[in-house]
């Protein structure tokens, strides 16, 4: 895999650069538990603007390289 700058421009290409949970949940293919979790445990960074999450993109990506890197 590439340098996040690269991915960040070939992944994920049609969500915006803030997604949400649900939006989460789609770009990795999980459920919504897990999907929470992984924000809640600070496993993918996320901010807090209310009661919703607001994840970054480039966070979701740094997560499935690291995750990618693991398995190596």
């Amino acid at each position: 895999m590439g340098t996040i700058k690269e991915n960040y421009q070939m992944m994920f290409t049609s969500y915006p650069d803030l997604v949400d949970i649900k939006q989460l949940k789609e770009m990795l293919g999980i459920g919504i538990t897990l999907a929470y979790r992984l924000v809640k445990n600070n496993t993918i960074q996320a901010l807090k603007v209310g009661r919703e999450y607001k994840i970054p993109k480039r966070n979701v990506i740094s997560y499935l390289i690291s995750e990618n890197k693991t398995t190596d």
